[in-house]
């Protein structure tokens, strides 16, 4: 394989390593997404500092299997195929940023559809400590969860959550590549505000564009996102409108923002890491590989 064509499922890899780092944020968000209140329900402090007090600071890397499998799916296709897609909509030229926006939502789409089994497993193994035993589902690992989701619930167990899991999964690869492009473009060719410094293509530019596109792709795909969590951490044969509008009765529209502090302090980190990571892999690839 030529070091110009680095294999696809680095994008996986590298997720996978930014997973591991930000895992307690991505448990925390989930956990605040699935709880239904009718209040503003607990802070982020709080469903850390609870989560620690009553089972340990090993718990917050419960269901982290899961998410290794999230990133080694939904990540893999949604950062492999962009590429493919951006070219072969592009036919070889400089895409438009329409093209951007079309080949993203589409990796994002593919990524949401393949990544799903694993998201539901995450979701289930982080928020079952806060379910009644009886209603936990006591996973051993992800490969345990997987196997008993296709014994036990078939194909519509695993495509619990489809739509809004897909629907994210677009929002989320359009919004944040999209503006993770424009902010960084902006950010070299211009000053940052009220200062006289100019940044360069470097650590620095890469966590600050990171960051308000992580804003960005968080406020937009918070909806889905919490109403993704809320199908699949149940079992039940409950509608996504069915949810939507009983958590719209009971708690009101606030409740599609639950969690969107932990999940911007997720995103934000995951997003500079993932990039990172990738970038060092690929130059590792390249170095390991040279063309030939």
């Amino acid at each position: 394989m030529s070091s110009a064509n680095p294999p696809f499922w680095l994008g996986g890899v590298a997720g996978s390593m930014a997973a591991c780092v930000t895992h307690p944020l991505d448990l925390t968000k989930l956990r605040m997404q699935t709880l239904s209140s009718n209040n503003a329900g607990p802070s982020t402090l709080k469903v850390l500092r609870d989560t620690v007090a009553f089972t340990g600071v090993k718990s917050l890397y419960t269901g982290l299997s899961a998410s290794v499998l999230r990133q080694m799916t939904y990540s893999l296709v949604r950062l492999g195929s962009y590429e493919g897609i951006k070219s072969w909509i592009s036919k070889g030229k400089h895409p438009s940023t329409g093209q951007l926006l079309i080949s993203a939502g589409l990796a994002g789409g593919l990524g949401g559809i393949a990544g799903n089994p694993a998201d539901i497993l995450l979701v289930r193994m982080t928020t079952d400590p806060l379910k009644p035993p009886e209603a936990r589902h006591k996973y051993v690992n992800v490969i345990n969860g997987l196997v008993r989701l296709v014994r036990e619930e078939g194909l519509p167990g695993l495509t619990r959550g489809l739509i809004p899991n897909t629907t994210r999964a677009v929002l989320m690869n359009t919004s944040q590549l999209a503006s993770y492009d424009y902010f960084k473009t902006y950010l070299l060719t211009h000053r940052l505000p009220m200062t006289h410094i100019q940044l360069d293509d470097n650590l620095a530019l890469h966590t600050i564009a990171s960051s308000l596109a992580g804003t960005v792709a968080t406020t937009i795909c918070s909806p889905a996102d919490v109403i993704k969590a809320r199908m699949m951490s149940s079992t039940g044969s409950s509608s996504m409108f069915n949810i939507l509008t009983k958590s719209l009765r009971d708690e009101g529209p606030m409740f599609l923002f639950k969690g969107w502090t932990p999940a911007f302090v997720r995103l934000a980190p995951n997003t500079v890491l993932l990039f990172v990571f990738l970038e060092q892999l690929k130059k590792a690839w390249h170095m390991t590989f040279p063309t030939r």
